[in-house]
Formats: structure tokens, sequence, C-alpha cells
């Protein structure tokens, strides 16, 4: 639709000069140069599915991921991840830590979150430190709930809201 004007152009002295004038055949002669280790696949990245733990698996031990969790079965140690979700047969015995928490079974310890939410299913026996929090009607919690800005770093809020003591002299 648009073309450059060549009146400023200088002319070219030769044939070979000709084909080289033209910006795709610069682009062509400058790729066929390199060899094609230096080109690299540029495809996007997919977000990779979420890590499920079936029903029949028992784990004991830590868990630590920046993706996304599905906990159907039992876990007994601490788990941390972006999203977790806790399914209605799962069983967590240990902190839970994540951006994006759903509880649909039983938690028994700590629930740390940006985002929590309890449904109607949920059975929890341990505090919650929360940004924002979502309870159905038929959840069944017992702890304590506390609100804070930064819920996933544990030793900023308690070290912050420390005063610092003064040698007295």
């Amino acid at each position: 639709m648009f073309s450059k004007s060549k009146i400023n152009d200088p002319a070219p002295t030769d044939t070979a000069a000709a084909k080289l004038a033209t910006p795709a055949a610069q682009l062509a002669s400058t790729l066929a140069a390199k060899p094609q280790s230096e080109f690299k696949a540029s495809a996007p990245k997919a977000k990779p599915a979420a890590s499920v733990l079936s029903t029949d698996l028992h784990v004991t031990g830590n868990m630590k991921t920046t993706g996304d969790i599905q906990v159907e079965g039992t876990v007994e140690g601490d788990i941390r991840a972006h999203l977790l979700t806790i399914g209605e047969t799962a069983t967590i015995k240990g902190e839970v830590i994540a951006d994006d928490v759903v509880i649909n079974g039983r938690i028994v310890g700590r629930v740390r979150g940006l985002k929590v939410r309890l449904t109607s299913t949920a059975r929890v026996e341990g505090d919650i430190i929360h940004k924002t929090i979502a309870i159905e009607s038929g959840a069944h919690f017992e702890g304590s709930v506390q609100r804070q800005d930064d819920p996933l770093n544990p030793g900023k809020a308690s070290t912050a809201a420390a005063p610092k003591a003064e040698p007295a002299g």
C-alpha cells in the first residue's frame, strides 16, 4: 500500500548491489550467513497444568512449587504453592501457604494466603492468616482469623511491629 520513494536513494552500481538494496534482500543475506544453532524457537510458554495428588496417595514431607497443586489424598507436611486446591476427600496435616487457597476438604494446621476460600465442605482446625477471606455457609472452622497485608511472609509483620531496644545510658 505504501512504498518508499527511491528518488533520494543512490543508484546501485552493479546487479548484485541492486539485489541487496532492498531490505528483504539484506535480511535474507544476513540470515543466510548465520548458522542454524543461533536461532531459537520463541513459542509462547503455555501455563503448566496443576499437579494432582490423587485420593489414594499419601505423602509424608513438605512440598514447594511456584505452580498449582490440587490435593485429593493425604499430606503430612507443609505445602507452598501458587494456587492450592484442597479436594473434598483431602486431609492436610501441616502449614499451607499459597497465593490462592481453596479449601473443600480438611486441614489441621495454619493456613496463610492472599485469598483464602472455605467452601461449605471445608473443615479447618488452625489459624488462618489472609489478605482476603470467604467462608461459605456450612464450613467448619476452629481457630483464629487474622488479616495481614502480606500474609505470605510471616516474619515481616512481627519484626516491623517490634520496637527497637535502645541502650540505657
